[in-house]
């Protein structure tokens, strides 16, 4: 089995990811032996080809490119931020439109919205839902019961999108613009 092997000086323990479309990538902290290393593959092979084994595209996604992805993306953010602010009785500072790789949103102490490109390619209900989980941390800024009863408020069915970002999230995040 090909994998990818990256030492780190930070890593603290011995990690393993099965990103899609890629080789299993396996984080070695220092001071790590090849031997260790090796055990710990032979230990988790049955859980790595079992993830990789899930990895069959599903989605049927269209080919844009990284810039109409991205002006798709800020579009359909905007209108949804505008109108999901209102509902909520809360004001952004600004939104911003990224390549980022782990996150599908983000909210600043200074109130500015970040959001994953990708979005655009996720079903209109799903990115609306990422857009009110952000808006709800300018209330409330962390994960809390709070929280997610600001966002069970305003989205009712957030639980059925947030399933929806699990399963077809690692697709969407190893897509590639044409």
């Amino acid at each position: 089995m090909e994998v990818e092997l990256r030492r780190s000086q930070r890593a603290r323990y011995l990690r393993i990811e099965v990103p899609f479309g890629g080789p299993p990538l396996v984080v070695v902290p220092r001071g790590v032996s090849e031997a260790r290393v090796e055990r710990f593959l032979a230990e988790k092979r049955s859980w790595i080809e079992r993830q990789l084994a899930r990895q069959v595209p599903r989605l049927d996604l269209p080919r844009l490119t990284e810039v109409e992805g991205r002006r798709r993306a800020r579009a359909l953010v905007t209108d949804a931020a505008q109108a999901e602010a209102q509902r909520l009785g809360v004001s952004f500072g600004r939104i911003r439109v990224a390549d980022q790789r782990s996150r599908w949103g983000s909210c600043s102490s200074r109130g500015t919205l970040s959001f994953n490109w990708r979005l655009a390619l996720a079903p209109p209900a799903v990115l609306e839902y990422v857009v009110v989980h952000e808006l709800c941390h300018l209330l409330e800024p962390n994960h809390s019961r709070r929280f997610w009863s600001l966002v069970e408020a305003a989205r009712p069915g957030w639980r059925a999108h947030r399933d929806w970002l699990r399963e077809h999230g690692p697709e969407l995040q190893a897509y590639r613009s044409a």
